[in-house]
């Protein structure tokens, strides 16, 4: 689009110089030839522009002597200020008469029919061509701009497309510019021929071209609609292709672009010539190698006999620059020359090098933060100031930056210092995102209903960085209130301090599990310690209250309550005390909506011996963004969990379980979309001793979860149809594949036992037994928080899964 804007802007900027007559006449007596001193200038015809600035356009003042020169400079003048439309001259006696038609003002411009071209981009674009409202309208340059923008649709495919500026008069000399564009549809390539080549086929070159005369439905990065930016740019991929494979030689030789008598269709012929594949002789290195030519000639790519490689030969170049970056050299110079021996069709490349002089940083400068305090940029930065510039820390102080999730974008660049040579200064300019966020959430589900959730989060709290959230939780099943706070960089070597205070009120049977409540509470306390950029490890420390009322009677639930001594209570009563580790690995390119990186966390948390319920408990977690496009504009997303967890040791001679409140389970937004929150998992087993000793067994539709799971997912993001390229940056579309399994590994699977409920019996215990859904999903970084809607529809499910086919949340993306 860049490209577009830049062609528009230079076509639109064309001006037209009117011409002077050579003669007037009048209804006064005639201008003489001969001169005459001029006694008085009257200037008729004058509604906008005031008297005195129409005389200071003229080249004459009353005393002054003139002749048919000074008159001819005198209509040159006028019309080259740009305010008239006529301009006569006359002379009466001694008087000289200037009758003028100013040009009207313009007093709207709208546009119509354009699709192509957004109406800002188009008044941007008039505004430097001269053509605002309340300017003079120079109806000679809109010929030429009618004739720009059609020259811009014609570049686009559209040969059928016609832009007409129609100027209706007003009162008081004003008039309405409106500019009626006919846009038509995009001419179709009909046929793509090559000429000329003769080691590669057609097929094998045109699969690499964008534009195609026959597009498969299923092939969304190519085009079939001409456009002539993206045809030099396969003419580009076309000469990277041959030059990959040696044909250091090749040339295209001519392209031919022809449109039907129709407009519709274009025909595209190349000529080539492809000649021979090169092998490279040697590889010289010549100039100032900054003292390290030793590791520049280790990494050349090329052996003596190698066949030569563009891509290559670009790299090595690239390699060079970086690493005379990284030791102070901003400018360096790389150029590669190639030196043909045509005897024995050997090519030795000639690798010039001049790093410029060495530049270190007077200052380091943030710019475009009014919220967040210096201080909070400057601890992320690794390149320091009155230090020899390093483009690597540069770059990974941006990188961090961007990591905070304090800014929607960074960008930074090194501005030399005037005066000198050898230094410049750092400048990182952010444009600052809505750290803090309302956390309101609404879902809805066929079988869930309506759920609400709000809170509080401020990731930036008063500019300084730390992070403070007061989350409240209410709906059918849970009231929660957690109060948090986070300081990032506790001490000077970068080591975290978090804390917590919680409260919830859960309600099982409202949640899609099985029925029983858990009133709990409790408090931790988090260190989080950097092992280097990528690598994070916490330690933490925590206490939790749990009392479980209503007790569930399944037999999972009863085995565990057995298992810490309290079969048979009304209520269970566990004080847990827990040590948890976890790791972090963040490679993602940015905080908020990431197009390339990776993203992985494990955590283990186990609770000390006596404690309430004796048990430990692992989870993976891990994100891999793929670009598959230059843009980042469509994108590949792989998420992965797994988890377990189990109990250890005795109590009192019994072996402890894994409590059933803190099993895993899956369905809903974060793990698994088109089924309904925990609903998609093992189900409920009840004993039933009334009329056997041995007693007999009946399933339920009751969720009950596991102590393991496994899921993976895979998102396709794609840009978001009809918004514009500033809210791409905004909003989120992707098409979604989820998979997950939820298991009990302690579970004893025997079919003859259930009497009833078989269609909801399985093997709980095998993790193979999984749930497939897909759909769609938006996202959107409000305001507010970010929003996500999703539609997704189950492809594989068991009895007893509830579907949900939308859920809508605040709060929370992938």
């Amino acid at each position: 689009m860049a490209m577009k804007k830049i062609l528009f802007a230079t076509l639109l900027a064309t001006s037209v110089c009117a011409n002077a007559a050579d003669s007037v006449t009048s209804s006064h007596a005639p201008i003489n030839i001969e001169n005459f001193v001029v006694k008085d200038i009257k200037i008729e015809g004058l509604q906008r522009v005031t008297l005195g600035a129409a005389l200071l356009e003229i080249p004459v003042r009353v005393g002054d002597k003139v002749d048919s020169r000074d008159i001819a400079d005198i209509i040159r003048s006028m019309y080259a200020s740009g305010n008239y439309e006529n301009v006569q001259v006359y002379r009466d006696n001694n008087v000289l008469v200037i009758k003028v038609q100013e040009r009207p003002t313009i007093a709207s411009i709208s546009f119509s029919g354009n699709k192509t071209i957004k109406d800002e981009q188009l008044k941007k674009n008039l505004s430097a061509s001269g053509i605002s409202v309340g300017d003079a309208l120079d109806r000679t340059t809109l010929s030429n701009i009618e004739k720009g923008l059609e020259d811009f649709y014609y570049s686009v495919g559209k040969y059928n497309a016609t832009v007409k500026a129609v100027v209706t008069p007003l009162p008081r000399n004003r008039a309405d510019l409106k500019f009626v564009f006919t846009e038509g549809p995009s001419a179709q390539i009909e046929q793509i021929n090559l000429i000329g080549n003769k080691v590669f086929s057609n097929k094998t070159l045109l699969e690499h071209f964008n534009l195609k005369a026959d597009v498969s439905w299923w092939n969304f990065l190519s085009s079939d609609k001409y456009q002539k930016q993206e045809l030099a740019s396969d003419l580009e991929s076309l000469k990277s292709f041959y030059l990959d494979r040696g044909y250091l030689k090749f040339q295209i030789v001519s392209t031919e672009v022809s449109i039907s008598p129709d407009k519709q269709g274009v025909y595209i012929t190349l000529v080539l010539h492809e000649g021979k594949p090169w092998t490279v002789k040697k590889v010289e290195l010549r100039g100032n190698l900054a003292g390290d030519k030793s590791k520049f000639e280790a990494a050349i790519p090329f052996k003596s006999g190698d066949t030569y490689n563009g891509s290559e030969v670009t790299r090595y170049e690239n390699t060079i620059k970086k690493e005379l970056g990284q030791s102070g050299y901003a400018y360096p110079k790389v150029q590669t020359i190639p030196q043909f021996d045509e005897e024995n069709h050997q090519v030795t490349l000639v690798v010039s090098v001049d790093p410029g002089k060495r530049m270190y940083v007077r200052d380091i400068r943030f710019q475009g933060n009014t919220a967040t305090k210096d201080e909070v940029l400057r601890r992320e930065m690794r390149q320091m100031e009155s230090s020899w510039l390093n483009s690597k820390d540069v770059e990974t102080g941006k990188t961090r930056l961007n990591r905070t999730g304090f800014f929607k974008k960074v960008d930074v660049k090194t501005d030399r210092v005037p005066g000198s040579p050898d230094q410049v200064d750092v400048v990182y300019d952010v444009q600052e995102a809505n750290s803090g966020s309302v956390n309101f959430g609404v879902g809805y589900g066929t079988e869930s209903g309506v759920s609400f959730q709000a809170g509080v989060q401020q990731d930036n709290f008063l500019g300084t960085g730390n992070r403070v959230g007061i989350n409240a939780m209410t709906n059918d099943y849970s009231k929660n209130v957690t109060l948090s706070y986070t300081d990032p960089y506790w001490n000077l070597d970068g080591v975290s301090l978090g804390g917590k205070v919680f409260y919830n009120e859960f309600e099982a049977s409202n949640a899609g599990i099985v029925d029983y409540t858990n009133n709990s509470y409790g408090s931790s306390l988090t260190w989080g310690f950097p092992v280097d950029e990528l690598n994070r490890l916490g330690l933490g420390v925590g206490y939790t209250h749990n009392d479980i009322g209503n007790v569930p009677t399944y037999v999972q639930a009863e085995q565990f309550a057995k298992s810490i001594d309290q079969y048979g209570n009304s209520n269970l009563i566990t004080n847990d005390y827990d040590v948890n580790f976890t790791w972090t690995r963040n490679a993602l390119d940015k905080s908020y909506f990431p197009t390339a990186g990776n993203y992985q966390s494990a955590s283990y948390k186990i609770t000390v011996p006596g404690s309430g319920a004796q048990y430990f408990k692992m989870q993976y977690d891990v994100r891999q963004y793929i670009p598959l496009t230059r843009k980042h504009d469509f994108t590949l997303l792989m998420r992965g969990r797994l988890g377990y967890g189990n109990g250890y040791g005795e109590t009192n001679g019994n072996e402890n379980l894994y409590p059933f409140y803190e099993n895993f389970y899956a369905g809903g937004f974060s793990t698994l979309r088109g089924f309904s929150s925990n609903t998609a998992g093992p189900k409920a087993v009840y004993a039933d001793y009334s009329t056997s000793n041995n007693g007999e067994y009946y399933a339920t539709s009751d969720s009950v979860g596991g102590n393991a799971t496994w899921l993976a997912s895979m998102e396709l993001i794609v840009p978001t149809p009809f918004a514009s390229d500033e809210a791409q940056s905004q909003i989120r579309t992707s098409v979604f594949v989820d998979m997950a399994s939820v298991w009990d590994t302690e579970f004893s699977y025997d079919p003859s036992q259930v009497v009833y409920g078989n269609q909801y019996y399985y093997d709980y215990s095998s993790p193979w037994n999984y749930r497939a859904s897909t759909g769609v999903a938006l996202q959107w970084m409000s305001p507010m928080g970010p929003l996500v809607f999703a539609v997704a529809k189950p492809l594989k499910k068991y009895e007893g899964d509830d579907e949900e086919f939308f859920t809508f949340t605040i709060g929370r993306t992938f």
